[in-house]
């Protein structure tokens, strides 16, 4: 697999004026796999070299599409298997606009490689187990958000205890949980079990 190729064959495919390409219609023969690692913090890597040019990452995040358990680039010709850590995009930044519709406030996040998610549907958040290698003692479950085509999210730790500080609690018999308001929907980032 030629990267410079590869490149080659997205040129003109996706910018932040154009939707993205509608890989989800894609399906190529699978080329193999390339040495391409998205690594836990969020980094890509290719050939064990971090790929610095965040339009680069952009371009390579918009081709992006997981089957199963397993992630690949895809262009209209060719696909190939890449390794993701964790998640493919880490949360990085957030801020709240008022909903102009329902006068609500409304969260929007955005990850490493720049894409927006406004929170507004429970199906865009889930608690789960994250890897080993960032888990606590007691494998707390943290948010995971999903961006978009099956490709989720992991809030970084920073904009994790941001949300903290936004959130409300709510108590159970078991559970303390707390709980993000946007857009009128309410999403449990965060539980603690009694």
């Amino acid at each position: 697999m030629d990267l410079t190729r590869f490149q080659q064959q997205l040129k003109g495919t996706s910018s932040k004026a154009r939707p993205l390409p509608p890989v989800e219609k894609w399906n190529p023969d699978f080329c193999g796999d390339i040495n391409m690692t998205i690594t836990l913090d969020g980094r890509w890597f290719y050939e064990g070299s971090p790929i610095g040019r965040a339009s680069l990452v952009q371009l390579f995040a918009s081709v992006l599409k997981r089957e199963g358990d397993d992630y690949f680039l895809v262009t209209p010709v060719e696909k190939v298997g890449i390794t993701v850590e964790d998640t493919p995009f880490l949360i990085t930044q957030w801020r709240q606009e008022p909903n102009e519709e329902t006068g609500s406030t409304v969260f929007i996040l955005t990850t490493q490689t720049g894409d927006e998610i406004r929170l507004a549907h429970p199906e865009q958040m889930a608690l789960r187990i994250p890897p080993k290698a960032i888990q606590d003692t007691e494998a707390t479950p943290i948010p995971y958000v999903c961006v978009r085509r099956n490709l989720w999210a992991r809030l970084h730790q920073n904009v994790y205890y941001q949300l903290l500080e936004k959130a409300h609690e709510e108590n159970t018999t078991d559970a303390t949980r707390f709980v993000l308001t946007s857009a009128d929907t309410q999403f449990v980032i965060g539980e603690v079990t009694v």
